[in-house]
């Protein structure tokens, strides 16, 4: 579907003539752009890019629209639930939403079998999405039960006063006992289920603390500043140190002893902390992954590393 700006249109945003002109909400809007799916000649630009005369968006739906997503009685960890929100430990390999090649075994689908109640500001595919988690990282989620909850957790996001940890374990050895990867990130044109750093993107900052030092690899506490599609993932890419299980971003050619006793599937990541500010009471909420309940892989991982 593609559009071309008219002078009416000249300096508006991005995200409100793409609204407009797709027939989308503002909200949808603002995620299919930062997702890559709404281009300017091409391009990948910030919701907040302002237009020109004559340039041409270009939209590329997918078949989502016309999912019928149906309640799955998949087993949730759930940590807090109210009213408003719940606090969930997403297990690996269960995509949060609906796609074009993953329709059912959702984690909305499974939120939709234990409520009913489930914020509808992203769209009927993304029921209660707050914040998303890859399909191969697991830990702690945000689910918003009303549209007020979901908008001001959103909004808490953006003026960065949610916190995200995660525990990782990339490849090679981190000199540095803690940085900041600074590098904007967009879709690969090559390949659509990637990203890349580029100068042309959208502004991804990520903060690390090596943990500890382990044969050939780094144990790593990550806090995001930002919440681009696989953001930890493509930034340790960029600087060499790809984290183990992701192939996808480089980690098949490094060469690991231990890789040889166990392969996990998909990237060693978990969210395992997670704070915000409640939506009705105005508290802080605290929740975070204690050690006897870190994913398996994760520990398995450290085990063998150690040894």
């Amino acid at each position: 579907m593609k559009f071309e700006v008219s002078p009416d249109e000249e300096n508006k945003r991005l995200d409100l003539v793409s609204s407009s002109a797709f027939k989308l909400t503002r909200t949808k809007a603002k995620t299919l752009i930062e997702e890559g799916k709404i281009k300017v000649d091409d391009k990948v630009f910030q919701a907040s890019y302002k237009l020109k005369s004559g340039e041409v968006l270009e939209y590329f739906p997918t078949d989502e629209e016309e999912f019928s997503i149906k309640p799955e009685n998949i087993p949730l960890d759930i940590y807090y639930e109210d009213k408003d929100l719940i606090v969930l430990n997403k297990q690996k390999g269960l995509i949060c939403h609906p796609t074009n090649k993953n329709e059912k075994e959702t984690l909305v689908s499974a939120l939709l079998y234990h409520t009913k109640n489930l914020s509808d500001i992203g769209g009927k595919e993304r029921l209660g999405i707050v914040h998303r988690l890859d399909k191969d990282t697991s830990g702690l989620m945000l689910v918003a039960k009303n549209n007020p909850s979901h908008l001001f957790l959103q909004k808490d996001i953006k003026e960065k006063r949610t916190k995200r940890k995660y525990l990782a374990i990339c490849h090679g050895i981190i000199e540095e006992n803690e940085g900041i990867i600074d590098t904007p990130i967009l879709h690969s044109l090559k390949n659509t289920v990637k990203m890349v750093t580029s100068k042309e993107g959208l502004s991804a900052l990520t903060r690390y603390k090596v943990l500890e030092r382990l044969n050939s690899a780094t144990f790593l506490e990550i806090q995001l500043e930002t919440g681009r599609t696989h953001q930890i993932r493509c930034h340790f890419s960029s600087i060499n140190h790809p984290l183990i299980g992701d192939d996808t971003y480089g980690a098949k050619g490094f060469k690991n002893n231990f890789l040889k006793q166990f392969k996990p599937k998909g990237q060693v990541l978990m969210s395992y902390y997670l704070s915000f500010t409640h939506p009705s009471s105005g508290e802080i909420m605290e929740f975070e992954i204690k050690k006897e309940n870190y994913h398996p892989d994760l520990v398995k991982a450290l085990e063998l590393l150690r040894s």
